[in-house]
């Protein structure tokens, strides 16, 4: 099993301020557990490369790609809502983090790799069409599905998000959208206050009160889940990788462990490897208590590679 790593350094030049929890110090402390592990070694390495104009519209008009460009300030920062925060390093991070997911379709469809794990920031599930919010400038995911489309003529996509937010720019994007499947699970009533009750035919939504569990969790995505991925038969798997369903993180309140994203990582190899020839790409999105987000990328990571995960080693 070939497992694509995907990040870059640039990612580090995007911040939002001292004390914001989607900071620089996240992709830190996912590479150094990896690294401590041994997995980051057990992987192929490259940088992202940027979006283009035509990746990005093909998800977001045009006018709001360039609306944003004119929001860059030339030094400080400024604020696009209460959440979303902008320095000049900001889109060129957003455009790379967006490519970070077009590469690795591209790695899939090439067969330069089985699945690919895009460890970049900032994250993107939360961007609707013409909106950007909750931390997300581009949707990455929904950028690198177009991709798919457009570049390999993929008719069947599933887009699994198991972060603790509802991924509202996700549906924002592909609601009513017969080709793309999405299954969503989140805490609920929680933020981002809209899209919480789907009412189209190709989300799958699994709403978790705060305080959910592992056993909880597990139930409710096998059975939800499980159907419709098996009626769809996706030819492509994307994953919006959020780690913030975690017990530590302090963001929300559901209680996941470690194991839990070993598991859900698992049983979306087994879709992709069902139905898609093993075709995966999954790409960051939350976790902001920085011990729990290392370890989680690792539990994800390892089942991306096919190994154990012992939560002792």
């Amino acid at each position: 099993m070939i497992t694509s790593f995907i990040s870059h350094p640039h990612c580090d030049r995007h911040h939002m301020g001292p004390g914001h929890p989607e900071s620089p110090k996240r992709l830190e402390a996912i590479t150094a557990r990896l690294a401590l592990s041994g997995v980051l070694q057990q992987t192929m390495q490259s940088d992202a490369k940027p979006a283009s104009d035509e990746q990005l519209a093909r998800v977001h008009p045009l006018r709001h790609v360039r609306a944003l460009e004119k929001c860059v300030p030339e030094q400080g920062i400024v604020t696009l809502d209460a959440d979303t925060l902008m320095n000049p390093d900001s889109l060129i991070a957003a455009r790379l983090a967006a490519g970070a997911v077009v590469r690795g379709v591209d790695q899939v469809f090439r067969q330069q790799a089985d699945n690919v794990f895009c460890a970049m920031r900032p994250p993107g599930h939360h961007a609707e069409a013409s909106e950007a919010m909750g931390f997300c400038f581009y949707n990455n995911i929904a950028v690198g599905a177009a991709h798919a489309r457009a570049q390999y003529g993929v008719e069947r996509i599933a887009i699994l998000d198991f972060d603790v937010h509802q991924c509202n720019g996700t549906i924002d994007i592909f609601r009513d959208d017969p080709g793309v499947l999405i299954c969503t699970s989140f805490q609920y009533p929680f933020y981002p206050w809209r899209y919480l009750n789907p009412d189209y035919p190709n989300v799958i939504a699994t709403p978790l009160d705060p305080g959910s569990d592992s056993r909880v969790f597990r139930r409710a995505v096998e059975h939800d889940w499980l159907p419709a991925l098996q009626a769809h038969r996706p030819e492509l798997v994307l994953v919006s990788a959020g780690f913030d369903a975690h017990r530590d993180d302090p963001l929300a309140d559901i209680r996941l462990e470690y194991e839990d994203f070993h598991w859900i990582t698992e049983l979306a190899m087994d879709i992709a490897r069902t139905y898609a020839g093993h075709r995966l790409v999954s790409a960051l999105e939350g976790g902001y208590d920085l011990n729990a987000l290392g370890r989680s990328a690792e539990a994800h990571v390892k089942a991306l590679l096919g190994l154990p995960y012992d939560r002792h080693a």
